[in-house]
């Protein structure tokens, strides 16, 4: 057998192991464990499986994983730039095995070597706000050109805001999905999954063809989590995922950090909820970086280009703070008329001091 077929071999056992329906895995791994390798769980007789898994599990294994997945799997393999990683490879994240609970395997497409660098999760809302969007961008570039690897699930919001910004700056982004690689999810994130893959990393752990089942997204999160060095929120409400892959960051002795945001904002309610559950605040991306014992002269203000105000514009934003504002109370506390204040506030939100909210209120970003 050439090393090309035994390659195959191998990789068709572990997706043989991988995809047997009812198999977890927990359950995965302690057959592994027992038995030394894919093939030879495979090939362990009823009894002796029952013993290790259970009665019914083994009977799965018995019956085998679908053999046509299994061969569409390993035609997806011989793709350019498509991998598998398994827990018998020496590319799988050296950061993912030291957690509890470890994929087998992971499908894989891009730059798998991002896989085994410093890395740093970026999360936060779905629906996030221009001044979070703004955050997380500015933020993970300056961490990607210190050295770090931004890691985080191609969500809308803050996700896709993280991802763009690592792949701005020099360490590049991966992006962790709740689906099988064959799917993008959500459908409005096509090209950006299609620039991490080229230029980053794509990864999961899910069959190919799966869809985006909801409690996929929460499993998830523990690799997101696992393949990083720690885990800053930029944006989440209480009942959030984001606080979800914070909690498995402190499970797996892993940072936490947290934005703050306005006392008025859902969306700030569990960065502050975070931060007094001990996660570090955060202002500046150097603050994340002295944390992790990592040098830089880079910090998120310097990921801004600062464009100089008038007068005028330094005095209307001094007005405003930094909660959500209509134009009336804008006007009122400036002494500014409505068309002098919508003309410098027009300046200003093209510049990027200023964002527009639903409801024609209006915020401050910096």
């Amino acid at each position: 057998m050439g090393q090309g077929d035994k390659q195959a071999s191998e990789a068709a056992s572990w997706l043989r192991l991988a995809l047997t329906p009812h198999l977890g895995p927990a359950s995965q791994r302690k057959l592994l464990s027992v038995f030394g390798s894919p093939q030879d769980a495979l090939n362990a007789s009823g009894p002796a499986a029952a013993r290790v898994v259970g009665e019914r599990i083994a009977a799965a294994l018995q019956a085998g994983a679908d053999a046509e997945l299994v061969a569409e799997s390993l035609a997806w393999l011989d793709e350019p730039g498509n991998e598998l990683l398994t827990l018998g490879d020496a590319r799988y994240p050296a950061a993912l095995l030291q957690t509890a609970d470890p994929p087998i395997l992971l499908y894989a497409k891009g730059h798998i070597g991002l896989l085994n660098k410093p890395a740093l999760a970026v999360v936060g809302s779905r629906s996030a706000s221009p001044g979070g969007t703004r955050d997380a961008r500015a933020f993970a570039e300056a961490l990607s050109n210190a050295g770090l690897v931004i890691v985080s699930g191609l969500a809308l919001g803050i996700d896709a805001a993280a991802h763009r910004g690592g792949l701005a700056g020099a360490s590049s982004s991966i992006g962790v999905v709740g689906t099988g690689l064959d799917k993008v999810y959500p459908a409005r994130n096509r090209p950006l999954a299609h620039e991490l893959a080229q230029d980053g990393v794509l990864i999961s752990e899910f069959a190919l063809g799966t869809p985006p089942l909801p409690g996929n997204f929460p499993r998830r999160n523990r690799v997101i989590s696992g393949l990083s060095l720690g885990c800053l929120v930029v944006e989440a409400a209480l009942r959030s995922g984001s606080l979800i892959t914070a909690r498995q960051s402190i499970e797996q002795g892993r940072e936490v950090f947290a934005i703050p945001g306005s006392i008025h904002s859902p969306l700030s309610k569990g960065c502050h909820w975070l931060i007094k559950q001990g996660a570090k605040l955060v202002e500046t991306a150097d603050d994340v970086l002295e944390e992790l014992g990592l040098a830089s002269q880079t910090s998120a203000a310097d990921a801004a280009i600062e464009v100089p105000l008038e007068p005028i514009e330094q005095a209307l934003l001094s007005s405003m703070g930094f909660a959500p504002i209509d134009l009336d109370t804008i006007c009122e506390r400036s002494g500014l008329t409505a068309e002098i204040a919508s003309a410098a506030l027009l300046r200003l939100e093209l510049d990027g001091y200023v964002a527009r909210l639903a409801g024609g209120l209006l915020q401050r970003l910096r």
